[in-house]
């Protein structure tokens, strides 16, 4: 799509959620499934994937594994989201390339020393080729990281409950 035809489709969305709040409102799920070994297949309804650990880790190598998907997730929705705020805004972005690097205490996984499971440091890098001043694009960046839904997910405490039932 054209910036133009993703400006047109955006603001008819938000058109739509300006006139109807409710509507903005969504429940979105994917479902893993794993039995023999440690590869899994996740689906949401209609996408599906193949997750799977390295062979050092037990695993088979038949996808990759869940950290890179958690990682492309951060990425590519914060490239994303900048392209779409340039559209929006009228300005014109060549390229948009973001880099994600996690520091991990991979002994965590296993309970062992007093570091969580949990990255312990996220760096994200983000390069633009574009034509517009420093401060345009350093006020563009930010402005879609403010409403980055990945990007905020991994930077902002929130509510996570879990249940188990039996199958």
């Amino acid at each position: 799509m054209t910036d133009q035809e993703i400006r047109t489709a955006q603001e008819d969305v938000a058109s739509s959620f300006r006139s109807d709040p409710d509507s903005a409102f969504s429940i979105i799920g994917a479902e893993a499934s794993i039995s023999d070994g440690l590869a899994c297949r996740v689906t949401d309804g209609t996408n599906v994937a193949q997750v799977d650990m390295p062979v050092g880790f037990g695993g088979t190598a038949t996808g990759p594994s869940p950290g890179f998907h958690a990682r492309a997730a951060v990425a590519s929705c914060i490239a994303i989201g900048i392209k779409s705020e340039a559209a929006r805004a009228g300005l014109a972005l060549e390229q948009v390339n973001v880099r994600v690097e996690m520091d991990f205490d991979d002994s965590a996984i296993f309970g062992m020393g007093s570091n969580t499971a949990a990255p312990l440091e996220t760096r994200i890098a983000i390069a633009v080729k574009s034509n517009c001043s420093d401060e345009e694009l350093s006020a563009l960046v930010n402005e879609a990281l403010e409403v980055d839904p990945y990007f905020l997910a991994l930077r902002d405490p929130q509510t996570v409950t879990s249940e188990i039932e039996r199958l």
